[in-house]
């Protein structure tokens, strides 16, 4: 692929204390998103795109880790200056799921009420749920507005619920090899 990757990355952690409302009724008391950025964030906070993964996907969109090269993120080959997400223009977001098993919160985190592991008491998490965490580090991270919002397979189905959600906050939607429910 023509144009270079992004080289050395690193996670990056967010911790968020305002309770967020799932949609299936339970309650976040305060959780954390783990993601990567790649590229610079222009001052009107217009040129995000956010990259929203599949079932089996993580926050390593691009790059590889400084301790780890081999470790390749999983679109590596379309990020990067150059590329077709051109870093020299966009500013990429990736972000772990909550309920993934990344280091965003999930059953392995510890439920601040108990003070132990979530295990199979991590409540239930829709798509939704994904897509409001996702707005939440949008506003940390200054983003007004995503240029694109992009995704395959269950990552598709988030872009789509950007749409729904908050079609102010979103130019384009690349929803890839997606549907609109689950059955």
């Amino acid at each position: 692929m023509p144009g270079q990757s992004v080289g050395a990355v690193k996670a990056q952690r967010a911790r968020f204390d305002q309770p967020l409302q799932l949609r299936s009724g339970g309650i976040l008391p305060a959780f954390d998103l783990v993601y990567e950025t790649y590229g610079t964030l222009n001052a009107a906070g217009s040129n995000a795109i956010l990259v929203c993964h599949a079932l089996s996907g993580h926050h390593h969109v691009a790059g590889h880790y400084a301790d780890q090269p081999d470790n390749v993120g999983w679109w590596d080959n379309i990020i990067g200056p150059g590329r077709p997400l051109d870093t020299d223009r966009f500013f990429i977001v990736g972000v772990n799921n909550l309920g993934g098993c990344h280091g965003s919160t999930g059953p392995s985190s510890i439920d601040p009420e108990t003070g132990q592991p979530y295990g199979a008491s991590f409540p239930v998490i829709t798509v939704e749920d994904w897509v409001e965490s996702q707005a939440r580090l949008a506003d940390l991270l200054g983003i007004r507005r995503f240029a694109a919002v992009i995704g395959g397979s269950l990552g598709g189905m988030q872009a789509l619920q950007w749409s729904l959600a908050h079609p102010e906050r979103v130019r384009h939607v690349l929803a890839i090899a997606a549907a609109p429910h689950l059955t």
